[in-house]
């Protein structure tokens, strides 16, 4: 097993990685959890694989539980998907001593943790994410949120779990497009932390091979994540860096109206995009977009789409990482080192 752990003071937890640690979560949870009541919210990919393990483990321990399933898919991360999870929890008279388990992706991770923030004002939650993207990602750092029509992520919070758990062995079930959605963030944390990391992807060969080695990459870029929230647990700083490829990814996610391409998909094209441009202002290296092009394709992560300066005009209007009439953009020097570059939207956009 690995172990880390996140030290915000007054809001640590531990994240738990290993195989086939679900049918022991019971464990886990009482480790951090003395309650009766558990909401397990998952969707309806998840529900058929996961909840019975999940649920079996916890109703033998006493604990009392209602399974929330909702539909699998971005579009669930809406107002009324929200309104209908804070109905079902009231209906089981959920409390602010009670305890929420997010099981499934990055979707259900952000669902989830933004009901447990706000409900209430506030119960506590457990991660356990079941994709690549999930596990390296989402799960970990706090940042839960709704979309909206106008954007990504617009509606949000920061709520830290109570603790994440990730079982290597749900990844056996993703299919080949979920699991290089999950890649698209490890090569990003390649690309802004870590060259060896990098390095180690591009030599992949296999999807065998990835397994082999998917404890340590998971490890790796959970370790990254948690160093970067410690400092700057609230986005203000040195977190946004966590963004590479994201402004232009999230453009690419909305214009296709969340369906034609995933969200690591978005991302791979937004860091191809961000490398050009960084190219162009003569910040990143020489050669480093045609690496990056050469490991996305490697992982069969789309490197281009169609998309207007319109469509990227609106997704920077309404950018998280913008301040006023300022831009800040998330681009790279080199592979392993990032940089955070302002820029009045403007001249961006010219």
């Amino acid at each position: 097993m690995e172990k880390l752990k996140v030290n915000i003071p007054g809001r640590e937890y531990e994240i738990y990685i290993d195989n086939g640690i679900l049918n022991n979560t019971a464990d886990y949870i009482r480790k951090i959890y003395s309650g009766e009541k558990i909401a397990v919210v998952t969707d309806s990919n998840v529900a058929p694989l996961y909840s019975e393990i999940v649920v079996s483990s916890l109703a033998q321990s006493g604990f009392e539980t209602k399974l929330i399933t909702v539909p699998a898919g971005e579009k669930s991360k809406s107002a009324d998907c929200l309104m209908n999870l804070y109905n079902e929890m009231l209906d089981f008279k959920l409390t602010r001593t009670d305890l929420i388990i997010a099981l499934g992706g990055g979707v259900i991770g952000d669902l989830t943790g933004y009901a447990a923030a706000t409900l209430l004002r506030g119960i506590p939650y457990v991660q356990i994410p079941t994709t690549l993207l999930a596990q390296v990602d989402s799960s970990v750092g706090g940042k839960v949120a709704i979309d909206l029509p106008r954007g990504k992520n617009l509606v949000g919070a920061f709520k830290q779990p109570e603790m994440v758990i990730i079982d290597t062995d749900c990844l056996k079930t993703l299919t080949s497009r979920v699991l290089a959605d999950g890649m698209a963030e490890v090569i990003k944390y390649g690309a802004i932390k870590d060259k060896k990391l990098f390095e180690m992807l591009e030599s992949i060969k296999s999807t065998k091979e990835l397994f082999a080695n998917i404890d340590k990459i998971i490890y790796n870029c959970c370790d990254i994540k948690r160093q970067v929230v410690e400092s700057d647990e609230f986005d203000t700083g040195g977190r946004m860096i966590l963004n590479f490829g994201h402004t232009f990814g999230h453009a690419i996610e909305k214009k296709y109206n969340y369906e034609t391409y995933t969200h690591g998909e978005g991302v791979a094209v937004g860091m191809v995009m961000a490398c050009e441009y960084g190219e162009k202002l003569g910040i990143t290296h020489n050669g480093v977009t045609d690496r990056m092009i050469s490991i996305l394709k490697n992982y069969n992560l789309p490197v281009d789409v169609q998309i207007s300066k319109d469509e990227l005009a609106e997704a920077v209007a309404v950018d998280k990482k913008g301040e006023g009439s300022k831009i800040n953009l998330i681009l790279i020097e080199d592979i392993g080192k990032v940089m955070i570059k302002k820029l009045e939207k403007s001249d961006f956009l010219k």
